[in-house]
């Protein structure tokens, strides 16, 4: 089946859906005929976007929602049942960056990344999982992670470990869901993209104190690969098309599947990291 006949006339629910990657996603459900729920913690984006879909033919709600706050979540989840019923797909999008040396990174910063990357994606699961075990129904829940996932890079450990961190959350969701017997009905994806155009290296965090320079120059080094990176919508495209024909690892670039297949060598080999 292709993604039109596997998603259409589903509702989907995406956080972080007010740019980058989760706008990208949320464009290509409404053309594929989703309601799409576009959940951010900026209200105004996702007002735009809602406005841009609606005129367009799409049906679309747009809810302002932390994910860092999981009763916010809960919140979403329940007004989604209620106002749109059973969800066909759920993305747990919402991301930041963040740049500097591990021992300088403020300790604000790194409970940030962590909320919002780890947890947040841990509050979509926890909300929105029962109701689609109890629905009954064909589902999907896509998780974010990063060729970071699978790569090591100075500089940003703690957007790294985050991505590491969603990878064997969903690795493992996939398995419990298998163990529990709700497998054949809801398929968990990790999704992996490489550079994809957005916002999010100028919105990250940096350093106070320590070596800010070096903090800043990573910063200017992702901002050049941001010049050559995908468009959101090319990306949904991709990682839509992927989902239907039930891969488990959704990639937006081959070289992201280059990445995991050098991580995996170098775990087989026992090698430590190499600094490029």
């Amino acid at each position: 089946m292709n993604a039109r006949q596997t998603f259409s006339g589903g509702v989907a629910v995406i956080t972080g859906a007010g740019a980058g990657i989760g706008a990208g996603i949320a464009r290509y459900a409404s053309r594929l005929g989703m309601t799409v729920v576009l959940a951010d913690v900026d209200a105004g984006a996702i007002a735009a976007l809602r406005d841009e879909l609606s005129m367009t033919g799409g049906v679309a709600l747009d809810v302002a929602c932390d994910v860092r706050d999981v009763d916010a979540v809960q919140d979403l989840a329940d007004k989604t049942y209620q106002d749109l019923g059973p969800v066909r797909l759920l993305v747990n999008n919402a991301g930041i960056e963040q740049f500097g040396y591990l021992w300088d990174t403020p300790v604000a910063n790194w409970q940030r990344v962590v909320d919002i990357n780890v947890s947040g994606v841990f509050h979509g699961v926890r909300a929105f999982v029962p109701k689609m075990i109890a629905a009954g129904e064909r589902a999907w829940v896509w998780n974010l992670s990063s060729v970071g996932g699978v790569v090591a890079i100075p500089l940003q450990a703690p957007y790294i470990m985050s991505k590491h961190a969603v990878l064997a959350l969903t690795e493992c969701l996939y398995l419990d869901l298998q163990a529990a017997g709700h497998g054949d009905h809801i398929r968990a994806h990790a999704v992996l993209p490489g550079a994809v155009e957005s916002n999010i290296f100028e919105s990250a965090g940096g350093v106070d104190t320590g070596d800010v320079a070096a903090a800043d120059a990573q910063r200017e080094a992702m901002l050049r690969i941001k010049a050559e990176a995908m468009d959101p919508l090319a990306a949904a495209e991709t990682i839509f098309e992927q989902a239907a024909d039930g891969k488990f690892y959704l990639l937006t670039q081959q070289s992201v599947g280059a990445a995991m297949t050098t991580r995996a060598k170098t775990l087989a080999a026992q090698r430590p990291p190499t600094l490029v």
